[in-house]
């Protein structure tokens, strides 16, 4: 019998059987299935059987009310063919039903959910604002390995366009990273970002604050209306530390005792654990921090530490009179100031708790010195020169104490 609209009409389930398929007269491993579904409904699909490593395979090539007789044939000569050739279709359907399992908004969302345990709040916030927001919101339905080097190329020209190419550029670094981190969890088999033009205007800043400067926005701080702010911005000058290690600082950290900070391996960029002496200067504002019951942050509300970072900066702009400068330049700034008193790059480095240029590679792997005395010794020698800057500036003596060496 060969299958055809008319003759499947006919077919029917007889002798009490259940599920039988009718198979083509003409084209071995063509059929034409009826099964018995739930509610007693009648069930009708068309199918291809076939062999393919020593064990028999079936292939559902769709509903009999929506596939035409001749449609199915064109489809099961089709598997067949691919049965020839050495290939399993039954396999290639299962496989495309996983891919199509991937697309980019699941993975975004497993990404984002085990990179919450790895990168700091406000990191993930980044990362999660570039990837599950609207800049590739277009791309979300598409499955991880049906996106091409084309689609990315166009978002990130059109980010450009409405965001500029500081932000297209951010955008493609966080898409990057993603597809990497799906390539090594075998999501996927290419990266389609390598290849596209990264978007021009996203060079590092290069601004350093002069002398004066920094005395401006040490001066601008002491009547600081926030005083968290405040603080923070002098804590920061005076360390060269990150704003969101700052703006964290816990009590647990601190030991007055022996005058000392430790940033746990937690709460570091590149989760090493970081050590610093407190010397007097830096002392005297974290005594000067009002302790709370049941609160181990010393700066900021509620669970976290201090974040209004923005907010407070745009008045101390106004006070200070320093205009073009963000809060991360400061450490930019303290690490060349260091360098033109004369503090060799690998004190500066460990002060900053970075792990390259000087340290990266074999020295690093293999010199663990933290350089305690020298470090102390250059953070008394950057404190003597903040006091002088801001003595000079004020033509009177302030609040930042004199520091032994």
């Amino acid at each position: 019998m060969k299958l055809t609209a008319k003759t499947v009409a006919a077919l029917k389930l007889v002798g009490g059987k259940r599920d039988v398929i009718y198979f083509d007269d003409q084209l071995p491993g063509f059929g034409y299935r009826l099964r018995i579904g739930a509610g007693g409904k009648i069930l009708r699909s068309w199918i291809c059987q076939y062999r393919h490593g020593g064990a028999t395979r079936r292939l559902l090539l769709g509903a009999g009310e929506v596939l035409s007789a001749e449609q199915a044939r064109i489809m099961a000569k089709r598997a067949l063919g691919q049965v020839a050739n050495g290939t399993d279709p039954q396999a290639v359907k299962l496989d495309r039903r996983g891919k199509d399992g991937h697309t980019l908004k699941a993975t975004v969302a497993d990404y984002l959910a085990m990179k919450q345990r790895e990168v700091r709040p406000r990191t993930h916030v980044e990362m999660a604002r570039y990837l599950a927001g609207g800049y590739f919101k277009p791309l979300h339905t598409l499955a991880l390995d049906q996106i091409t080097r084309k689609d990315v190329a166009a978002r990130l020209n059109r980010i450009t366009l409405d965001n500029g190419s500081i932000v297209a550029g951010r955008a493609r670094a966080q898409l990057s990273a993603l597809f990497a981190w799906a390539l090594a969890h075998g999501l996927c088999e290419a990266n389609p970002v390598i290849g596209t033009a990264a978007p021009k205007g996203g060079q590092p800043r290069e601004r350093v604050l002069s002398d004066a400067e920094l005395a401006a926005i040490w001066q601008a701080c002491g009547d600081d209306h926030d005083r968290d702010h405040g603080r923070c911005i002098k804590l920061l000058v005076l360390t060269g530390c990150r704003r969101a290690e700052i703006g964290g600082l816990c009590w647990s950290e601190i030991d007055l005792e022996h005058g000392t900070w430790t940033l746990p391996a937690a709460r570091s960029k590149n989760k090493r654990a970081h050590g610093l002496p407190l010397l007097p200067a830096m002392l005297a504002i974290i005594k000067a921090v009002p302790k709370l019951a049941g609160r181990d942050q010393l700066f900021g509300q509620r669970g976290g530490g201090f974040s209004s970072w923005q907010r407070g900066k745009d008045a101390l702009d106004q006070r200070s009179g320093v205009k073009n400068w963000t809060v991360h330049d400061i450490r930019r700034s303290v690490a060349t100031r260091m360098a033109d008193l004369g503090i060799m790059p690998h004190i500066i480095e460990q002060i900053l708790n970075h792990h390259s240029g000087h340290r990266a590679g074999p020295a690093g792997i293999y010199n663990r010195s933290s350089y305690e005395r020298e470090v102390r010794t250059a953070l008394a020698l950057w404190h003597d020169h903040l006091r002088s800057i801001v003595e000079d500036d004020t033509r009177k003596i302030i609040s930042l104490p004199k520091i032994n060496s």
